[in-house]
């Protein structure tokens, strides 16, 4: 489930510094050849896979068509369990997966260490063209493919139609016209038209992504760039500052109890949530059937059409794997391979990354009981195509992470001065980023 990747790993990635030896650019692998894949494919193998999705039946479409394969899930509760146990197994270099499920921003915490096997080598570049733009941009990075989409998170918005109708506004197509529907709404009504979590670092990071910033970014070697405390990220966190102080919108941490209970109970006419939040808000608020519908993000300005992605995750091939071309094979089938990306998209309920199953009627044509009868589905099919490609992340996310929960999460909870806690997180993160051996841009 997308909803876990978004948990925090307490480990932390060794440092970031590397000798000019290291910083020398290699010379380029020998493709790998038609006669070898099918060599390797025919050649008895067991593969370990470790992944935090039930996906078993994806396998079996796997091992039919290479009856030669076998491969042993290991299935972990959630991302966060797996990259301690995964981090661990490359220390102590024994018991390492040949692939590993890994989210989008954690890619680069693996690639620094060299874990990860570069695929370029093995034919992975050629398929790009079958991918969404914006998520194939998070796996190929610094010159090479490190992994196969499995799924993402456009950004939409779930909204209970009920408490609109009520407050007498229309769905909002600005981020003005947000904050008029939330006057309105919690004079109308008493509810708040959403509610801001202050631990929730990948949520906020979409909204400065789709305003247009990208606050992190990474060369491969020993190179970062931290900008959270700059103009984009400064216009977003005092539009949600100014919504907060009014009291039109909430600060409850989310994915708790509490929370829930606000979803089910009408405190929040809305939840700006990636495209894994339809599925996941109808087993959270059953009661609420029939009562919300979705629509697009609210826009900086009249007349955009642009998103960001909150969440996602990919299959990597473990750089000392024995079987790489198996390996890579198994990621790219699992992820590339229409029957099995429709399982993943229809039965995992996993956000399609592959431009085919996002036109498939069979995923896109459902309709939605909960939502009132919506096509929800290829409401967020058409979203993917707007997100923004501005995402990059650092090789130390796991920090980043704590590091926000310390300053700008604290001060949204808090109710305190957002812009400022934005700088003391701009701070800990280039402080951190040197400490580590990193030179900061």
């Amino acid at each position: 489930m997308t909803a876990g990747a978004l948990a925090i790993s307490a480990v932390l990635v060794a440092g970031g510094c590397s000798s000019s030896k290291d910083s020398e650019k290699p010379a380029a692998p020998k493709a790998v050849s038609q006669t070898e894949i099918d060599a390797a494919m025919n050649t008895p193998t067991t593969l370990d896979f470790w992944t935090w999705v039930p996906i078993q039946d994806e396998i079996k479409l796997f091992e039919q068509k290479y009856p030669k394969i076998k491969v042993n899930v290991i299935n972990n509760a959630d991302a966060s369990q797996q990259y301690v146990k995964l981090r661990a197994a490359l220390k102590a270099r024994k018991g390492v997966p040949d692939v590993a499920q890994i989210g989008y921003d954690r890619l680069p915490s693996f690639t620094q260490t060299k874990s990860l096997l570069d695929l370029t080598s093995y034919g992975a570049a050629n398929l790009k063209s079958q991918y969404v733009e914006s998520i194939w941009s998070q796996v190929e990075q610094n010159g090479g493919v490190w992994a196969i989409p499995q799924d993402s998170g456009p950004l939409g918005t779930l909204y209970r139609s009920d408490i609109f109708k009520k407050a007498g506004v229309e769905t909002p197509k600005t981020w003005a016209d947000f904050v008029t529907a939330a006057q309105e709404i919690k004079s109308k009504t008493g509810a708040y038209v959403t509610n801001l979590p202050g631990n929730d670092m990948p949520q906020l990071l979409a909204y400065f992504s789709q305003a247009g910033a990208s606050p992190f970014s990474y060369d491969g070697k020993q190179t970062v760039g931290v900008n959270v405390d700059s103009a984009i990220p400064q216009k977003v966190v005092g539009y949600w500052q100014d919504l907060i102080s009014k009291g039109l919108v909430s600060t409850d941490p989310d994915f708790t109890d509490a929370w829930y209970q606000g979803l089910s109970r009408g405190k929040y006419a809305s939840w700006l949530a990636a495209a894994w939040g339809p599925v996941f808000l109808q087993g959270t608020a059953k009661n609420t059937s029939g009562k919300w519908s979705v629509a697009t993000l609210p826009q900086w300005e009249a007349g955009q059409n642009v998103s960001a992605n909150w969440g996602g995750s990919s299959d990597a091939v473990m750089a000392g794997s024995q079987h790489p071309i198996q390996a890579y094979m198994l990621a790219k089938f699992i992820n590339g391979d229409p029957a099995s990306t429709l399982k993943l998209a229809n039965d995992q309920f996993l956000f399609p990354t592959t431009k085919s199953t996002l036109a498939d009627p069979k995923f896109t044509d459902e309709k939605a009981p909960f939502y009132g009868g919506q096509q929800v589905n290829k409401l967020f099919a058409g979203v993917s195509g707007t997100v923004a490609q501005n995402q990059q992340w650092l090789p130390f996310m796991d920090y980043a992470n704590s590091a926000y929960d310390e300053t700008l999460g604290k001060a949204i909870s808090d109710h305190a001065d957002l812009k400022a806690a934005l700088t003391a997180w701009q701070k800990k993160l280039v402080d951190y980023a040197k400490q580590q051996g990193f030179t900061v841009k």
